[in-house]
């Protein structure tokens, strides 16, 4: 099991990169996140709508009510141009770091 931090620090970048792919509604994003991580992430609503709320108002994504194939009413996160531009940079980071953190955690021949 991963320590809270850990998620807290990479949650936003995580539903970016989901939406990256296609508007998703929560459920959605949750059963999606769990399915791609093997179940190591289970994303629960006090951790995922505050997120997306998060993202909404930094304008990195936007919400909209849509109907569902089964004609269910669903709200639907899009990433934003603002969105995609940040998740690039985000990722960036994200493998400057992790090389550096294996650089480190390699042995020393």
């Amino acid at each position: 099991m991963y320590r809270k931090e850990l998620l807290k620090g990479s949650t936003d970048t995580l539903l970016l990169a989901l939406l990256a792919e296609e508007p998703m509604y929560g459920y959605q994003l949750v059963k999606e996140m769990a399915r791609r991580s093997s179940g190591y992430f289970r994303f629960k609503e006090g951790t995922l709508y505050p997120a997306l709320h998060r993202l909404v108002r930094a304008g990195l994504a936007e919400a909209k009510w849509s109907g569902s194939p089964s004609g269910q009413m669903r709200r639907y996160y899009y990433i934003t141009g603002k969105g995609s531009k940040s998740l690039q940079e985000q990722l960036d980071e994200w493998r400057q770091f992790s090389r550096a953190v294996e650089l480190v955690m390699q042995p020393v021949p």
